[in-house]
């Protein structure tokens, strides 16, 4: 395929690099792009290849201009190949534009509008290049992943919104931006005939935190990962492997085996409590309040086992460039077997009962259905993926630690609708448990660190997992002292949400939350840009002592 791909477009390949064994990144002309993009997309020896990010880049200071760089996973089951191809093309710093990629593959719509907003990056030919991230009142001209864009800068304007027009004699349905049903702030505007949802509309990235302008040039390497595990309530765990991978794959550092199992025993601990949390949301959501409380009482007791093999219930603060901080005694081996043991019997007794409760079904079966070839179009991940028909995990494509010296199975339905979202999830809940019982089993003696020197500077790569919700990648571009120069975090929803109007389409309103919930949405997970202080209009870093202060004071106030 490579070959193939390199003899089609050999006059528009002007660089091949390699950054990771398989990772591979080629500086192209940028007229290119949107065929070499659908080229992997289509891909008929690699049928679950997909765009998965789009990175834009202000290199002004190092190259002279801008980069907008599409990067697809590609992966052929029949002859095992799999890597990760990087097509980063150059653009003027006085015009940084390019030929739109989303004009022939719907899945980069999301990535070309947030460059756009970012960077003043110019995707020609895009479909609907409304804002995506940046709120309506953001005076033009002002971009605040461009390096020249002062940290402190906090625009206030006058609030006003814009919206698309629905199809003509339609009703508008609004749910969010806060509504009952969603955890987190979310607009999805519907377009009703009577009780039919014919058309949606959606605007999120409500909740501005920052993150990524914060980490670049302004935490050390090892610093990222307080704000990685932060990314994300629930897949925090999932965030932080992945940007130690890219650190690690750009530094030429190989993780001691033990590291890579309690990674793996972490990371399927954070799966099982995820899915079981999903699960309990979706029986509340489907009136089905037995099925929530059981299954939040089952995932207690994988709450206590990740506090007392961490510390911390949640944010466990495990990952360094080069393995992880704690160790897993050998005392506490016998406490994961035995609570994983008990978590089996649970979770078995709940798939019987959600499987056999028909008020659960009627809500679940034959509803908001998205078909395979609209999850390929739009890249969806994840369970979400593999409940129609989509054949894909990157713990098994792209052999993630050491998960490949490991037996189990992905689970992968075909219909599509919510009610195979939640089976796929229940199962991977029973695989994740057998994959801890052979993680713990053939946990390897060894040391859990491996010292790292100097790290290469203005070299890029990446880091991966399958996180809970679908596939998720960190791009690091390394910098000076000790710093990131840039990076960039997809995380597995900003995928998934832009297919969800699809699976609404055609359903009743009271079907949208359960349809929307089944893709399990985090929102914070998508979002970035900078913190505003909404009362001042002013944005003022604080120093260490007055922070400790701060919370002290706030802390006591609260108790």
């Amino acid at each position: 395929m490579i070959e193939e791909f390199e003899t089609k477009f050999k006059d528009h390949i002007l660089e091949k690099k390699t950054p990771a064994k398989n990772q591979i990144l080629y500086v192209v002309k940028k007229e290119a792009l949107p065929e070499m993009v659908k080229y992997w997309q289509w891909h008929p020896q690699a049928k679950e290849a997909h765009y998965s990010m789009g990175v834009g880049t202000d290199e002004r200071p190092i190259s002279g201009g801008f980069v907008y760089m599409p990067v697809i996973s590609v992966v052929n089951h029949e002859t095992g190949e799999e890597f990760w191809i990087m097509l980063k093309a150059y653009l003027d710093p006085e015009n940084p534009e390019f030929p739109s990629v989303a004009s022939k593959v719907p899945a980069a719509l999301w990535a070309e509008r947030e460059v756009h907003d970012l960077l003043g990056l110019k995707p020609r030919g895009h479909p609907d290049l409304r804002r995506l991230i940046l709120p309506e009142d953001w005076p033009e001209g002002v971009y605040p992943l461009r390096k020249d864009m002062d940290y402190s800068y906090s625009p206030m304007g006058a609030p006003k919104c814009a919206y698309r027009e629905g199809p003509p004699d339609t009703s508008l349905v609004p749910i969010g931006p806060y509504h009952m049903a969603l955890d987190e702030p979310a607009h999805f505007r519907l377009f009703v005939r009577g009780e039919e949802i014919v058309d949606v509309d959606y605007r999120g990235f409500y909740s501005h935190r920052g993150i990524e302008k914060i980490g670049e040039g302004r935490l050390t390497y090892n610093q990222i990962f307080f704000i990685a595990e932060r990314i994300c309530g629930i897949c925090g765990f999932q965030h932080s492997v992945s940007y130690a991978m890219a650190i690690e794959n750009l530094a030429g550092v190989e993780v001691p085996e033990r590291a890579q199992y309690i990674r793996v025993i972490l990371l399927e601990i954070e799966r099982i409590h995820s899915h079981l949390l999903w699960a309990g949301v979706a029986a509340h959501l489907a009136g089905f309040d037995t099925g929530f409380m059981y299954a939040w009482r089952i995932r207690e007791r994988v709450m206590w086992l990740a506090e007392r093999l961490t510390g911390n219930r949640k944010t466990y603060g495990m990952n360094i460039v080069g393995g992880v901080r704690r160790d897993i005694l050998e005392y506490r081996k016998e406490l994961i077997l035995e609570t994983v043991k008990e978590l089996r019997k649970d979770v078995e007794k709940f798939y019987e009962i959600v499987t056999n409760t028909r008020t659960l079904l009627k809500r679940a079966e034959g509803v908001g259905i998205l078909p395979y070839k609209v999850a390929k179009a739009y890249s969806v991940l994840g369970p979400t993926a593999r409940a129609s028909g989509r054949n894909i995990d990157t713990r098994r494509d792209h052999n993630v630690l050491v998960y490949n010296e490991l037996d189990w199975k992905v689970p992968v339905y075909k219909e599509g609708d919510v009610l195979a979202r939640i089976l796929v999830r229940l199962d991977e809940v029973l695989e994740s448990i057998w994959i801890i019982e052979q993680a713990v089993d053939q946990l390897p003696g060894g040391d859990i660190f491996t010292p790292v020197g100097k790290i290469p500077e203005y070299e890029e790569g990446l880091g991966y997992t399958e996180a809970h919700r679908g596939e998720v990648v960190h791009y690091v571009m390394t910098g000076e002292k000790n710093k990131v120069y840039r990076w960039k975090v997809r995380a597995p929803t900003y995928n998934n949400l832009p297919a969800v109007p699809e699976m609404l389409k055609g359903y009743s309103v009271a079907d949208a939350p359960l349809i929307i919930a089944s893709i399990d949405p985090c929102y914070s997970c998508t979002e970035r840009v900078q913190i505003v202080d909404a009362e001042t209009g002013k944005v003022r870093v604080l120093t260490e002592s007055e922070f400790n202060e701060l919370s002290i004071k706030k802390g006591r106030e609260m108790s």
